[in-house]
């Protein structure tokens, strides 16, 4: 089997270094069709989120820095029509926006995906006014040393920070954007796929072999995108929760988020279909006509039971990653945590070992450095 595998990347590197240099990164990276890369991709999951606010430069500089392959930005729209980086369209729980009295008149509700929401919301600031905000940690159990001293990137700035900088392999750094709630946004006259594309267009990236991957949890704003790229795709997929014996809950309860359990363009459209339906033979096959790849929750690898007094049992894996690439489709799950114990039981190497070894083709992590140096660690 070892020399079958050897002759065969033999044949892809010679067929590809005809192309060029930065092809062949990209190729052995996951890109130019090749479902299963050497090792699995390191996803700097929000930029190096457990040590510097999210979403800001200096976060995805710290993921570069600390052998990340791909920085991941989530984007979303401002007034006038510019893509930046938070996690939400609303803001108040990643900047300091709710400090500064001259936007206290834009705090407001809205509808988003089916939740009512009062908060700051990106699509009512001009560029200019976002970049009198300052960014924040939004989470509780983290150090929140740096709130207050970074600005809120562009996507621009992004991709030129990604292309100034090279990773610690000596690649070009990857960019995996995920645009948020576009149906949202494209409701309110904020059309972000075209934005997004004429971005790339404009940094050359906006082809199968550049090292992006453009993910989203909606499908029509994909297909899309596939109708006028080739750039690399991802259908994320999610569940609302997971139920005590391991299987994954669909129902989502009146007045929350209907995207946590089903692509929300489906839901406007009538289409009762859930995630569970890429889960299927038929729903993966569905995929492939668009995405290059799927981004699964971890549970919908590797379950896991809770018993009455809380105590986690982790399951045998499912046949998903297998499912996945018997239709080339690359599987890359999300989010690596230390504090989410459930597959590690306070040990994450041997949570990316778990995941490793079912056969992922990458990892969206918090904790760059503890996901490269499990790759290290890892016999496959």
């Amino acid at each position: 089997m070892k020399k079958v595998n050897v002759i065969i990347l033999a044949k892809v590197l010679l067929i590809v270094s005809l192309i060029s240099c930065d092809k062949l990164d990209d190729f052995i990276g996951g890109g130019g069709g090749n479902p299963h890369p050497q090792k699995p991709l390191i996803i700097a999951h929000r930029g190096a989120q457990s040590i510097l606010p999210e979403h800001t430069l200096e976060a995805y500089a710290k993921g570069i820095e600390l052998g990340a392959d791909f920085i991941e930005p989530d984007l979303v729209m401002t007034k006038d029509g510019v893509l930046i980086a938070r996690h939400e369209p609303f803001i108040s729980g990643t900047t300091n926006v709710a400090d500064l009295p001259e936007f206290a008149n834009l705090k407001t509700t809205k509808n988003l995906d089916g939740k009512e929401v009062t908060d700051w919301f990106v699509s009512d600031f001009t560029l200019e006014q976002i970049k009198k905000l300052r960014a924040r940690q939004p989470r509780a159990d983290r150090s929140d040393q740096f709130d207050d001293l970074y600005q809120i990137p562009t996507f621009k700035e992004i991709i030129d920070l990604a292309k100034s900088r090279k990773t610690t392999k000596g690649k070009r750094v990857g960019i995996y954007p995920e645009i948020k709630h576009p149906y949202f946004h494209d409701q309110l006259g904020l059309p972000m796929e075209d934005v997004l594309l004429k971005a790339l267009e404009v940094a050359k990236l906006n082809s199968k072999h550049a090292p992006v991957f453009v993910q989203c949890f909606e499908v029509a704003p994909l297909q899309y995108i596939n109708s006028k790229s080739s750039v690399k795709l991802v259908q994320l997929i999610s569940t609302y929760n997971v139920n005590a014996d391991g299987t994954l809950d669909f129902n989502v309860p009146a007045g929350d988020f209907i995207s946590y359990a089903a692509p929300f363009d489906f839901y406007i459209a009538g289409d009762t279909r859930t995630y569970a339906y890429f889960t299927t033979e038929e729903g993966m096959r569905f995929a492939a006509t668009y995405a290059d790849g799927i981004g699964p929750w971890k549970p919908f690898i590797i379950p896991f039971t809770r018993d009455t007094n809380d105590n986690i049992t982790v399951l045998p894996a499912t046949n998903f990653v297998d499912l996945a690439h018997k239709y080339n489709l690359l599987v890359h799950p999300y989010t690596f945590r230390n504090e989410d114990e459930k597959w590690s039981g306070g040990h994450p190497e041997f949570e990316y070992h778990l995941f490793f070894d079912a056969g992922v083709d990458g990892v969206f992590t918090d904790y760059t450095d503890e996901a490269v140096n499990a790759l290290l660690t890892w016999k496959p």
